[in-house]
């Protein structure tokens, strides 16, 4: 694999951009790999990767149904923080974060990552003092976030009105190395990566089986033939449910439509993040001037990837107020992707009762902040049979009443 650089540029500039070899290998599946890893996906393919770099396991299949990336991990709103309120939660929010920040140099792929702020509105008194009781939670977990009053709220985000006509800004949750990065190039880089260590990514290939004997997981049948795997991972996001039947067990998750939109491009107006739960609606600046906009989740299960017109004017409606220079913006297109909600809006990172078959589901309305961290600690479920990251976000804690509750920080906010 060939390192991208300044200076191959230059180099492919001088001779036609003639030079230049695909991003990742498209080749025809084996019969068998060590590792099939089910989703194309940021979580599924940073799993793979972390299982090469971390554990030397190279012989793995990262097999997608439709197109690499082409599930949430295009259709989400790219926020990026790890202000939890559980200690288990700010762990892996925190190492994701924290790896956002080098991933760029680590996989020779600018994933376009932007620490430029978040922060998360209080506008009732509930939401001071449990934005107030975050803060103090992150300063015992070493996540760097503060609580900030209205007038700092004005300074760092000069478009926002501070007295609202419903809500008033009480203060902000602020959280000063989150941020953004590029949700497509974050797929593409570890595809790369992953495809250079001689991983076989495999696009248009749907698994619509999982062979198991014994209790033990044997391989997969897809739309391409069969293909045998000594340990098979299933990170499908909203699909769970459904390639979990097919291994013969039941996850506790739900299936809905996360809704958002972005506006026609306008000039640099928004260098931060600002959520706001009590009004229901988020917003952030792309590079290329839109802004980028998330509502709610459907209040019914579905699996459409369609826009829902409620949620689009209760968002907008609640935005405006907050932000009253953007009303005579138009909107360019709104979508929706398929995130599978747990009781206590946590994610599931686990073994399964099928021998060698693991689960990475259940991230609700915030996986992509959650991408490194996750593969991270997938792969070392997968490799070592346990992860301290993922140790309290077991299936088991299910049935012993062990939640990690999160309702507040993942329910809404991304």
């Amino acid at each position: 694999m060939k390192r991208y650089s300044a200076l191959s540029i230059l180099r492919e500039a001088l001779r036609g951009h003639t030079g230049w070899e695909r991003a990742w290998a498209s080749p025809e599946p084996s019969s068998k790999y060590d590792v099939v890893i089910v989703g194309a996906g940021g979580h599924g393919l940073a799993a793979a990767y972390y299982l090469g770099t971390n554990f030397g396991i190279t012989n793995v299949a990262v097999l997608e149904k439709g197109w690499l990336g082409g599930g949430n991990t295009g259709r989400n709103t790219t926020i990026i923080r790890s202000n939890y309120l559980q200690d288990a939660s700010a762990a892996i929010y925190e190492k994701s974060r924290s790896l956002y920040e080098t991933l760029s140099q680590e996989l020779n792929f600018n994933v376009m990552f932007s620490p430029r702020g978040v922060m998360m509105l209080a506008q009732t008194h509930h939401e001071v003092r449990g934005y107030q009781r975050t803060a103090q939670a992150n300063a015992l977990q070493g996540v760097e976030t503060e609580f900030i009053g209205p007038e700092r709220v004005k300074r760092l985000c000069p478009i926002i009105s501070i007295s609202g006509p419903r809500y008033p800004v009480l203060g902000a949750l602020w959280q000063p190395r989150g941020g953004t990065a590029r949700h497509d190039a974050v797929a593409w880089g570890y595809a790369r990566a992953c495809s250079g260590m001689g991983m076989h990514v495999i696009e248009n290939c749907e698994v619509n089986g999982i062979r198991t004997e014994g209790g033990k997981v044997l391989g997969v049948t897809t739309t391409r033939g069969n293909i045998d795997c000594t340990k098979l991972g299933i990170v499908v996001a909203g699909h769970s449910g459904h390639l979990a039947a097919m291994a013969g067990f039941r996850l506790p998750i739900e299936s809905v439509a996360l809704q958002a939109l972005v506006s026609e491009p306008v000039k640099p107006c928004l260098d931060v993040v600002v959520m706001a739960n009590t009004v229901h609606g988020y917003i952030s600046q792309s590079d290329k001037g839109e802004l980028v906009i998330g509502g709610g989740a459907d209040g019914f299960n579905n699996f459409t990837q369609r826009g829902s017109f409620h949620h689009v004017e209760e968002t907008v409606r609640a935005l405006v107020e907050t932000f009253p220079i953007i009303s005579r913006l138009k909107m360019l297109r709104q979508w929706g992707g398929i995130v599978d909600m747990t009781g206590d809006r946590s994610p599931i990172i686990s073994k399964t009762p099928v021998e060698g078959c693991f689960i990475n589901c259940g991230w609700g309305t915030g996986g992509f902040k959650a991408i490194p961290g996750s593969g991270w600690a997938m792969a070392e479920l997968m490799a070592k049979g346990e992860s301290p990251l993922a140790n309290e976000f077991g299936l088991r804690r299910f049935r012993e009443g062990r939640f990690v509750d999160e309702s507040v920080a993942a329910g809404v906010a991304h």
